[in-house]
């Protein structure tokens, strides 16, 4: 079942309407609002908006930014050091890695 057909069918059954009721209320027929409960059914925004007023709700549609899992500062930040640097920063890095392992290896001990 399409996401649109889910709403509206999740509406409707939420007001307690049947789809001859909700056709009545849109002043459409039943078979109008089975096919907006169809699987694949497409409405456009006005259509869903509508139907949704109808069996007494808001649709809300909004875009939320996604956020990224990476630090693009960082990554900058690595990128304006010359290799060399990058280099002694990789062995310090994986020298202190090193002592921490040696550290847990001992505390288990």
């Amino acid at each position: 079942m399409s996401a649109s057909a889910a709403t509206v069918r999740t509406a409707r059954l939420a007001a307690g309407l049947t789809q001859a009721e909700l056709a009545d209320r849109l002043g459409k027929s039943q078979a109008s609002v089975a096919a907006l409960e169809r699987p694949g059914a497409n409405p456009t925004l006005q259509s869903l908006q509508g139907t949704m007023h109808a069996t007494g709700h808001r649709l809300e549609l909004r875009a939320v930014p996604e956020r990224s899992s990476v630090d693009e500062t960082l990554i900058a930040s690595n990128l304006r050091r010359t290799p060399a640097e990058r280099l002694r920063n990789f062995e310090s890095a994986h020298r202190s890695m090193a002592q921490l392992r040696e550290l847990a290896r001992r505390s288990d001990g």
